[in-house]
């Protein structure tokens, strides 16, 4: 009889190492997580029966635990896979904080931990909890739970304990392989945006004008810069909305990380929120791999969302939420990711009309709007043209090897006189273009140049005089100041003379103030 029992004593144990073993060969051979569980449930079962095993692991973040796998006889009533459970008042949180395990042989009707009430509803009446413990720290729980009451021997504690720690192990390795991937990963995709920065040879010199308009705009930044406040550039399209998010970028404390960009406008609408937050592997068709967003990459960067008007309303809401908690999920993804990103936004819309026609949310327009810079277009500095076209034509010149000494005296007039609706980009592409198609020593360009540089032929202009173009100029700064000639914002200080000068000059050219 002795004999018999310490035949079937050894028998158990070769079995448990057995199966040890098959679980050693499951770790070392699954790469997919959800396989590994369950090649490792299957094999548990061989010695030890449950109704319930799962894995939970732990997220300092939010101090909760997040079922990572899980394995049922039975579909579960809730807390499935993905679900959140607090550390506080949880089976999980104890074992946790005591880092020691917990057998609960009866499960109680009242209902002690947070989880008990959907165990019980699941029929669960025992269960056991395994920290999962490496060397320096503890990585989650393994529990196993049964329908039976008492299921559990204290020789099979010792087991579940062996396998808790196997698993330990293998997933604390792989917490490291992923982290290790993740930053190798951003660090690949920040050393190709940094080297398209270098590449696009943007930075605050290429802000190019003596204007006042331009004076105020490189006040603003000068002011905003330092700061981490939300940034809205408005202009129209080619007034160098994007020079001016660099600047800001080049000058602020987060210049030595990168600023990451993205035209809302040019993304396909199925694709703009796997674009900006990313996306888990099998998250949808063709996603065959995990990706990193576009916010991820910015993280202690800055990422400037150019066009951002034309942002879906589903992706208008997830940015809100970036902006209001510094969080998001990958698109198929559970774990929330928390970013530290300054947001600059450009567009070339009237948002307030997109607000108020519902096509664009309320709550994100006054989240993005808490620092506007407003970029006046080129016909309203019209100072800023001959600086403009001269500082082009040394750059075309530089590139094509070419040399010219000066820029015709007609062509000048011709480009004070246009109204340049394509902006400072429209003036660079007729600038490179004559550089490419002129000869001589000076620079000329023909009127159909600008008649054809938009598209549309330029509507016709009879030729100012200088008297005619000074009294214009006046009356518009005028009238953008009230008619207030003198003080803070006053038109003199506008137009940078004395006021005293100013108001000498209104009768010569018959400006006089309307009732």
């Amino acid at each position: 009889m002795g004999a018999n029992t310490s035949h079937d004593s050894s028998n158990h144990a070769a079995e448990k190492y057995r199966v040890l073993l098959e679980i050693t060969n499951a770790l070392v051979s699954n790469l997919d997580r959800e396989a590994l569980f369950k090649a490792i449930t299957n094999v548990i079962r061989d010695i030890i029966t449950f109704d319930r095993a799962g894995i939970t692991l732990y997220d300092p973040a939010t101090d909760h635990f997040q079922i990572y796998a899980l394995e049922t006889t039975a579909p579960p009533v809730s807390l499935q896979r993905g679900a959140d459970i607090p550390r506080r008042g949880s089976g999980m949180g104890w074992t946790f904080d005591h880092r020691t395990t917990l057998y609960r042989s009866q499960l109680p009707d009242d209902h002690t931990f947070f989880e008990d009430e959907c165990f019980y509803a699941e029929g669960l009446r025992s269960v056991v909890y395994l920290p999962l413990q490496t060397r320096e720290k503890v990585l989650g729980t393994f529990q196993v739970a049964s329908a039976t009451p008492a299921r559990y021997m204290e020789a099979d504690l010792s087991f579940l304990l062996e396998i808790a720690n196997q698993l330990a192990l293998a997933l604390d390795n792989a917490q490291c392989y992923d982290m290790i991937t993740s930053l190798r990963d951003q660090l690949h995709k920040e050393n190709v945006y940094l080297q398209e920065e270098i590449m696009s040879a943007h930075n605050f010199e290429e802000i190019i004008g003596e204007s006042q308009a331009i004076r105020r705009v490189l006040r603003s930044v000068e002011q905003v810069a330092p700061t981490d406040s939300t940034v809205l550039i408005r202009g129209e399209t080619g007034s160098g909305k994007e020079l001016i998010a660099r600047a800001i970028h080049a000058v602020s404390g987060r210049k030595s990380r990168p600023l990451v960009r993205v035209n809302c406008a040019a993304l396909p609408a199925g694709l703009v929120e796997s674009e900006l937050f990313g996306h888990e592997k099998g998250s949808f068709t063709g996603a065959l791999n995990k990706k990193i967003g576009r916010f991820e990459l910015a993280h202690q960067g800055t990422i400037f969302l150019d066009e951002v008007g034309d942002l879906p309303l589903d992706t208008q809401a997830k940015l809100l939420r970036v902006l209001q908690e510094q969080e998001f999920e990958r698109v198929g993804g559970a774990h929330t990711i928390r970013v530290d990103a300054r947001v600059i936004a450009a567009t070339n819309r009237e948002l307030h009309d997109a607000v108020s026609h519902h096509a664009f949310r309320a709550d994100l327009f006054y989240r993005l709007n808490v620092f506007p810079i407003q970029l006046p277009p080129l016909r309203e500095r019209p100072e800023d043209i001959p600086i403009l076209a001269r500082y082009f034509t040394d750059k075309y010149m530089k590139k094509m090897a070419k040399r010219f000494e000066a820029i015709d005296h007609d062509t000048m007039e011709r480009f004070l006189r246009y109204p340049w609706p394509g902006n400072v980009r429209e003036l660079e592409h007729v600038i490179e273009r004559a550089v490419i198609r002129c000869a001589g020593s000076v620079l000329t360009i023909g009127e159909e140049t600008l008649s054809t540089s938009n598209g549309s032929p330029a509507p016709p202009h009879r030729i100012l005089t200088l008297t005619e173009m000074e009294r214009s100029h006046i009356v518009k700064v005028l009238e953008l100041t009230k008619w207030v000639i003198g003080g803070p914002k006053g038109a003199a200080e506008l137009l940078n003379i004395h006021p005293n000068t100013l108001r000498s000059r209104l009768p010569k050219l018959g400006i006089i103030k309307p009732e």
